[in-house]
């Protein structure tokens, strides 16, 4: 067929561009005998916690409204249940806020820089603007729109906390032009310096317990309304039937149990002593270290790191996908795994001597 003369033919079809997420943890390449590119805490996992996602019935269908599991998350957080929401792990949250933030109208989403690339790649899939943000001042300077704005409170891969003051700062410019606040709060439970500020009305938090727990591999979260409004009904009808496994529902369901509270106060005295002995350890060969209040820091090797890292089984986390080139984000881990690191820097060292 043709027209004018011309032969029709066809277009070829253009294959578009993937934005791939990166992360820590498996790779694909030999398997990871010290693990520093996670955050997931090494001591999990809490034991009586363990046993209950180990006995959980996964011959039945949960209950799909989650009614038992929202009455208890609601209760430890003072909060009608309604108000719960469930998610199967942080990055479906992510997605389904920012789903929601496009349909109820946002064109753009404010991400911390550095920050965890999925606010961005959740933001992109929808073809919504993301505008990176490096502090509170660039962030209540730049909202000028109804905006979805995230905080991770305290900050991956910085460990950086703001304070009470920068967040009601936040809060303020973003009711000034209706922007909705989100605040990621995955590693407060891993804090180990200072104490959570409080947040300012309004905000929906996300809580992701597997990283402090040790459990990344059962995909669990919540999100909690700040109201039972539009934006509360969009999350609930784009919410996936069955948003949670059986062992994801035993998980939340054991996570405010007293067993696990105390757990994690001892697991978090014994990060506070691996995380000071590693720092003191990288200061005497020359990295460059950020502060943090969390088990996990951005630092800077003075040469690079030895290429053969891998290849021993050491994996540490580079920061470039989450905005820090040049950067690595290091975690905290047992001293056999500290001593594993330690002896390849040092044989870098001297080769470089």
């Amino acid at each position: 067929m043709s027209v004018s003369g011309t032969p029709l033919t066809a277009a070829p079809l253009k294959r578009p561009q993937l934005l791939l997420p990166v992360h820590g943890g498996p790779d694909g390449g030999p398997a990871i005998a010290h693990d520093f590119s996670t955050n997931a805490n090494p001591l999990g996992p809490p034991p009586a916690l363990w046993q209950a996602v180990l006995a959980a019935d996964r011959r039945r269908y949960p209950d799909p409204s989650y009614r038992a599991l929202r009455e208890r998350l609601g209760a430890a957080h003072d909060l009608p249940p309604a108000r719960v929401l469930p998610a199967s792990g942080g990055a479906e949250a992510i997605r389904r806020l920012s789903l929601a933030a496009l349909l109820q109208g946002s064109r753009e989403v404010w991400v911390p820089n550095p920050g965890f690339g999925d606010y961005a790649l959740a933001a992109q899939a929808l073809g919504l603007a993301v505008r990176p943000y490096a502090d509170s001042d660039a962030l209540i300077y730049g909202l000028r729109e109804p905006a979805l704005v995230w905080i991770c409170e305290p900050c991956n891969p910085s460990g950086a906390s703001l304070s009470r003051e920068e967040l009601q700062r936040i809060a303020r410019a973003a009711a000034r032009c209706g922007a909705v606040l989100a605040v990621d709060r995955a590693y407060e439970p891993l804090r180990l310096q200072g104490r959570a500020a409080e947040l300012p009305p309004g905000c929906w938090q996300l809580h992701c317990p597997n990283k402090a727990l040790g459990l990344t591999g059962v995909r669990a979260a919540y999100l909690l309304a700040p109201a039972e409004d539009a934006w509360w009904a969009r999350l609930l009808s784009l919410a996936p039937s069955w948003v949670l496994a059986a062992e994801g529902e035993a998980l939340l369901q054991h996570w405010h149990h007293s067993s696990t509270l105390e757990w994690l106060d001892c697991s978090r005295r014994q990060l506070r002593d691996w995380s000071a002995a590693l720092q003191q350890q990288l200061a005497r060969l020359g990295w460059t270290q950020q502060p943090s209040v969390t088990p996990f820091w951005l630092a800077r090797p003075p040469g690079g790191l030895p290429m053969d890292l891998r290849s021993r089984g050491i994996k540490l986390r580079e920061a470039a996908s989450l905005g820090r080139p040049g950067w690595w984000r290091i975690a905290a881990q047992p001293p056999d795994s500290q001593q594993a690191l330690l002896q390849a820097l040092q044989a870098k060292a001297k080769d470089l001597a």
